[in-house]
């Protein structure tokens, strides 16, 4: 029996997914991923109108001229969310920590996938992975999974996105469309990722807090890694401090962006002192209209 305070917040945020889901999300949902779940079927010539995106490079370069893939649908998509729960996600300057809105874009994602009638699967990871939901059609187990996202207590602190791909790949052998749902306080996962893309459709959603972006001019301010626990002390009141550590997030954020765009990988920043539900939908709106 599940404590009663339990029971409430996941019904609050059912009935806020549900609200979002059937007000904004579910036509967007449905132009943009249902039907994109693709097996490959054969390699044929290119003819003019063709998406260039299909181009086999191998055999165009073997025959000398162009020759694209060709992929039939799916009768069903699957929807499978990798969801960092590492100790960083514990962290809010404002109303709501990371790890709540992981939680909640999570709820959101699995209810629109089911009421499309998907099947959605979750990866929860730290700097390995805590726990893998097998991708199930309904409701029970979309409760299932908003639970385990919300309250579940993982056992390490680190994190690694490129073990949690891995595992992906290990599980899921047909296409699927990924949601990476981090803040990607990571390194060395970019192999991995690259690898993944090639063979589902990954959606990257980076949860940031303004305090990770700018530092305030507030003095000495202590600060302590929450994934390794060391602890600094820096002069806040010094502008060059707060000019390092802007530039060091600067950098950081365009190398990232470098990689999604590389592998055309969509992309969407969510901050934790902005609603949400406006760009998700408006990434939803544009990936329409890419499509279209």
């Amino acid at each position: 029996m599940l404590p009663r305070e339990i029971v409430h917040k996941i019904r609050r945020i059912q009935i806020t997914a549900n609200r979002l889901v059937n007000e904004s999300l579910a036509g967007e949902y449905h132009s943009v991923f249902k039907g994109r779940g693709m097996e490959f079927d054969e390699v044929r010539e290119y003819q003019h109108g063709d998406d260039v995106r299909t181009i086999d490079w191998n055999v165009t370069s073997r025959a000398g001229r162009p020759f694209v893939k060709r992929y039939v649908e799916e009768r069903e998509l699957t929807v499978m969310l990798l969801i960092d729960a590492s100790a960083s996600g514990a962290f809010g300057s404002t109303a709501k920590m990371k790890s709540e809105i992981a939680a909640e874009i999570s709820a959101l994602l699995a209810f629109s996938a089911i009421k499309n009638n998907d099947r959605v699967g979750a990866v929860l990871f730290t700097d390995r992975v805590e726990k893998f939901i097998p991708a199930r059609r309904g409701s029970t187990h979309v409760l299932r999974v908003i639970r385990e996202v919300l309250f579940y207590k993982p056992e390490h602190k680190g994190t690694s996105i490129q073990k949690a791909i891995e595992h992906l790949n290990l599980v899921m052998h047909k296409r699927s469309v990924v949601f990476l749902i981090s803040d990607l306080l990571d390194q060395g996962f970019e192999q991995s990722l690259k690898v993944a893309n090639h063979k589902h459709d990954i959606v990257i959603i980076q949860i940031v807090d303004p305090r990770e972006q700018e530092l305030p001019a507030v003095g000495i301010l202590e600060m302590r890694d929450a994934e390794t626990g060391e602890i600094v002390r820096i002069d806040t009141s010094l502008p060059w401090v707060r000019d390092t550590f802007r530039e060091n997030w600067t950098r950081n954020q365009a190398r990232l962006t470098g990689l999604f765009q590389s592998q055309r990988m969509d992309h969407l920043t969510i901050e934790t002192d902005k609603p949400y539900e406006i760009p998700l939908l408006r990434f939803f709106e544009e990936r329409a209209r890419r499509i279209r």
